[in-house]
């Protein structure tokens, strides 16, 4: 058991929460009881995760995508109250962590995203250095290295050709990050990997040779809020499940 200020202090810590602007507040978003035994992570506090969370009486939900965020309408109605009703009356703290999740360095999403594919990050680009660039083990073709995250990630990506050149630097940014595309060329990457694609990426990729993969926002970002819960476990004792709520998104 640990208290639950000392889990959200060891957080702040370890993913260097005060570095970074972000969206939204990172840490402790809804206090429940004073002492977590068991936690329970996922990618994002939806219902279907609060109630999985119930269910395995979890006394902390830990996750990359919480309930507030810049500019959203601060009423308590519709799905914002019954998930934060849901939560109050069973008492489970909610703890969210959005960039900083992101960004570190072993057990953030784009470091577990590289390790579970196979790449190397060699350096950083992009606003807040979130982006990260590396080599390819070997050089390959869009279809090959698309098949390859498609397998492992268990999603077919979207695909928006460059000029079909062989890829061997390989830029990504898991989640939402299409914005980062002409950073990433400007880094010098023959491919741009991420969660989403819109309509400005597709003729980027058309008119610079450089490809684009969309491989899913929720799929790219399932692994960093597993890492950091093993860590957590590690670090005090405490009991951790990972429970993903499919999302096409």
């Amino acid at each position: 058991m640990t208290h639950r200020n000392d889990l959200e202090r060891h957080l702040g810590q370890l993913l260097d929460v005060a570095r970074f602007k972000d969206y939204g507040p990172n840490g402790l978003q809804v206090e429940g009881r004073e002492q977590i035994g068991t936690l329970v992570c996922g990618v994002t506090a939806s219902l279907g995760l609060i109630e999985a969370a119930i269910a395995a009486k979890a006394d902390a939900i830990l996750v990359h995508h919480g309930l507030f965020w810049r500019g959203q309408d601060g009423r308590v109605t519709g799905w914002m109250k019954q998930r934060l009703a849901r939560l109050l009356a069973h008492d489970i703290n909610l703890y969210a962590y959005h960039l900083p999740l992101d960004a570190h360095a072993e057990l953030g999403n784009n470091a577990q995203l590289g390790r579970l594919l196979g790449w190397q990050g060699e350096s950083r680009f992009g606003e807040q250095d979130l982006g990260w660039l590396g080599s390819l083990p070997q050089a390959c073709s869009l279809t090959e290295l698309a098949g390859h995250i498609g397998s492992t990630l268990g999603r077919t990506p979207v695909l928006a050709p460059g000029d079909g050149r062989a890829l061997r630097r390989v830029a990504w940014c898991t989640g939402g990050a299409q914005g980062y595309f002409e950073a990433a060329i400007a880094a010098g990457a023959d491919v741009f990997v991420t969660g989403e694609i819109s309509e400005p990426q597709a003729h980027y990729a058309a008119e610079t040779g450089v490809a684009f993969i969309a491989a899913g926002h929720h799929a790219t970002e399932r692994y960093g809020v597993q890492a950091v819960a093993h860590q957590l476990a590690a670090e005090f004792g405490i009991r951790q499940q990972f429970i993903d709520i499919a999302n096409p998104a």
